[in-house]
């Protein structure tokens, strides 16, 4: 599977008939992060008329949806959001668009855009993130060979993470699935020299990322 994300919280606003919508579009890694985030937004914009949010998030294979109008007209703010997500191939994303009334009523067409362009306005300004079918490996090295692994790993787009330093270096590596045979055919070569490759678990991996 491969999908969009962001790389971080972004805000929008815009103003449509002296209603103001601000639109907060959060990167996250599950549903639980998002129910949280919707919770806290909810509490910062207590006084709002509407929070109205949709999100899609990858579990298990699978993408989990959700969306909600939050008392405005039914079909007019959380599945229209939801339809824009979907149309970008944005998951691991939750957005919620809040709503100050001022005073003069939208029609469910204008609500329909006010709702979509805040969102479409806070995703132009996100930087996008694309993720794919990917591996998380153990490594065990020597410092002067993990020296030597940090170039092999820039040269064939591998990220490092949670590197430890004790007599030995631990670390574990991200890659994507088809960059996995070459690693290992380059260990046991010994065109990598680490004393230990372990695979951990399938994780979804960032394949580029698209810079604004």
């Amino acid at each position: 599977m491969e999908f969009i994300t962001i790389e971080e919280h972004k805000e929008a606003q815009i103003v449509e008939k002296k209603s103001k919508f601000i639109a907060n579009l959060f990167p996250i890694e599950n549903v639980a992060e998002a129910e949280a985030i919707i919770k806290q937004m909810k509490k910062k914009y207590y006084d709002a008329r509407h929070n109205c949010i949709a999100y899609r998030v990858v579990e298990n294979d699978q993408i989990i949806e959700k969306s909600s109008d939050d008392g405005e007209p039914s079909g007019t703010a959380g599945a229209p959001m939801l339809d824009i997500l979907k149309k970008n191939n944005l998951a691991n994303v939750v957005v919620i668009v809040t709503r100050y009334f001022g005073g003069t009523l939208l029609g469910t067409g204008g609500l329909v855009r006010a709702y979509s362009d805040s969102l479409l306005k806070a995703i132009d300004q996100s930087i996008k993130v694309h993720k794919c079918d990917g591996v998380e490996i153990y490594i065990n090295a020597t410092y002067s060979d993990f020296e030597n692994f940090k170039y092999y790993c820039k040269n064939h787009q591998i990220l490092i993470t949670n590197v430890q330093y004790s007599e030995m270096v631990e670390c574990k590596i991200e890659l994507e699935v088809e960059k996995k045979e070459r690693l290992w055919k380059d260990f046991r070569v010994k065109e990598v020299n680490i004393n230990d490759l372990k695979e951990l678990n399938k994780k979804y991996v960032t394949k580029s990322i698209e810079k604004k």
